[in-house]
């Protein structure tokens, strides 16, 4: 399985750890959902690589907030990120957010859920943003999403 967040913020930035901004809520959904048997620090994130997940960012720019980004950084974004899935063949794509997934593959109708999409033999699945600003969801709703995902994966 392989994350992929839009872009680093400024804290991942400063940090080098991804979803690192206190707010987010990546790894305690993570944890939620069952991927992880306990909630891993952003600084413990090559942690993943021991359960099988692995995490990237469709663009590799850090910005504030994610609509900084531009429509071309999003197209070269998806582009290098089709590149990365198929060199590393992951089984599943988990893109976290429908608007990067819908900019950076020029898809305006995707929904959170699985995808019909494929690159190469990665199936893809899009994510709700565990953004704090993300107030549509819930811990608990988006750790449901996850877990949907995560039971794909596995069965």
């Amino acid at each position: 399985m392989l994350f992929c967040g839009i872009n680093p913020g400024l804290m991942t930035a400063a940090t080098g750890h991804h979803f690192a901004r206190p707010g987010n809520r990546f790894w305690p959904v993570l944890h939620l959902s069952g991927f992880t048997p306990r909630l891993l620090k952003p600084a413990e994130q090559r942690e993943l690589l021991t359960y099988g997940l692995g995490i990237t960012n469709v663009v590799a720019r850090a910005t504030a907030r994610a609509d900084e980004l531009t429509a071309e950084e999003y197209v070269e974004g998806g582009r290098l990120l089709e590149e990365k899935v198929t060199r590393l063949r992951p089984g599943w794509l988990a893109v976290v957010g429908v608007t990067a997934y819908r900019a950076a593959f020029g898809d305006r109708t995707a929904r959170v859920g699985p995808q019909e999409r494929t690159i190469g033999d990665t199936r893809v699945w899009v994510l709700p943003n565990p953004s704090g600003l993300n107030a549509h969801w819930t811990a608990a709703t988006m750790a449901a999403e996850y877990a949907r995902l995560r039971e794909a994966a596995e069965g």
